[in-house]
């Protein structure tokens, strides 16, 4: 980042979202972002106006269609794919579970998948699954105290039998980013596949599959300011090489139905659309050099989110190393390059759970639990398996930040 990055205009931002979502700090966001009146009217409009089948001759199908197709088509610039690389479908865990099943007839028994303890469990799961069917899984560990995911450690694991290697960008626990680009060009080098979880990345950071030439990335989108539905790129080389798992009728050369058996979404497919008009809102309002690619936009508002997110997590981060009884898993770093502003940690003396709820008391939103990575928490060196969990997104002010950081003080001096 530069010193030209302008500073975020929270009051421009909150503007874009129902005025009640204000009314007390929201530090949930890793499980759920808020989304913004642009989104829901949308799909309100869709619903009202194109709700009928599509491809028929008729003026709503064509209509109904028109909406799909752009929703599909915006997406896909959004992280610098083709559309034909992008699956919609019901959530990053169904997309994933697709997916192994969409390669398991590539594979045969004795092959090995490396899958990273850092994942969230829709990134493991489906991989573990696949050893009914003779493949072997090669867990991947993180540092036992720290919770690091050490590219190090993933060369030794890697052998000529390994095909995939499933490892989150961000974990959804400690926050820390993990060198994309550097891991996938490790997988590439011993002939296996780069399986990457961007969900807790896409909210804070462009996404850019080719640049970091990833075999396949996904994400959620009720992460990312929209409705509840799940983006899975796959590169159209190996997408070409998948099973279909939709109807038989359906052949192996029609890559944008052989990955999502449910068919599409409609309506919250169409409601992606003002995804996008949100980010260009954002981008005309903080640039005065306007841009006439989308992909360049992203970044640019990406730039400014980060910045603003950082002086945020700056502030939160030291006051954890002021309380000796906080126990932070993850880094302590608050540099835009290093982490995102997901913050998991441990009190001493404290359950995650009771603070959750004495923090909800004091009119902090907070979540508590293992967040689905409940194979990373219980592979680490902790007093519980729960965490308490703050995390935060562009939306969030400095002043939400000061309200959480007064109410957590009071409840553990």
């Amino acid at each position: 980042m530069t010193q030209a990055t302008p500073a975020l205009n929270m009051d421009f931002v909150r503007s874009q979202f129902p005025g009640n979502r204000w009314e007390t700090p929201f530090f949930e966001n890793a499980g759920g972002a808020f989304v913004p009146n642009s989104v829901i009217a949308r799909m309100t409009d869709y619903m009202t106006h194109a709700q009928v089948q599509t491809g028929y001759p008729s003026p709503e199908s064509q209509l109904a269609g028109s909406k799909i197709n752009a929703g599909l088509g915006l997406m896909a610039e959004f992280i610098g794919a083709e559309p034909v690389e992008i699956t919609l479908g019901a959530s990053t865990s169904m997309n994933i579970y697709v997916l192994a099943q969409a390669l398991r007839p590539l594979w045969r028994a004795g092959d090995e998948i490396v899958v990273s303890t850092l994942n969230h469990e829709s990134n493991s799961g489906p991989w573990r699954r696949l050893e009914e069917f003779g493949l072997k899984i090669i867990d991947w560990p993180v540092n036992i105290t720290t919770g690091e995911l050490r590219a190090a450690d993933l060369e030794a694991l890697l052998t000529d039998r390994t095909r995939l290697v499933a490892f989150p960008h961000v974990s959804n626990i400690t926050g820390d980013i993990n060198d994309v680009e550097a891991i996938t060009d490790l997988c590439h080098k011993a002939g296996a596949l780069a399986c990457v979880d961007g969900v807790a990345l896409a909210p804070h950071r462009a996404v850019d599959v080719k640049k970091w030439d990833v075999d396949i990335y996904f994400f959620s989108f009720y992460k990312v300011f929209g409705p509840h539905l799940g983006l899975m790129y796959t590169k159209q080389q190996l997408l070409s090489q998948c099973k279909g798992q939709y109807h038989y009728f359906f052949g192996e050369d029609d890559l944008a139905h052989k990955l999502n058996p449910a068919g599409p979404n409609h309506e919250t497919i169409a409601s992606l659309v003002v995804i996008a008009y949100y980010f260009d809102a954002l981008y005309g309002h903080h640039f005065s050099n306007q841009s006439d690619d989308f992909f360049s936009r992203v970044q640019a508002v990406f730039e400014v989110i980060a910045c603003h997110e950082e002086r945020l997590g700056a502030e939160f981060l030291d006051f954890i190393a002021a309380k000796p009884r906080i126990h932070l898993i993850g880094g302590t770093d608050s540099a835009a390059a290093t982490r995102v502003p997901t913050f998991s940690m441990q009190v001493k003396g404290a359950h995650p759970q009771e603070l959750c709820k004495q923090l909800a008391g004091a009119g902090i939103s907070c979540g508590s639990g293992h967040f689905y990575a409940k194979r990373l928490l219980d592979s680490m060196e902790l007093e519980q398996k729960e965490v308490l969990r703050c995390s935060m997104s562009h939306f969030n002010s400095r002043q939400d930040v000061k309200q959480l950081i007064q109410a957590l003080d009071s409840l553990i001096d």
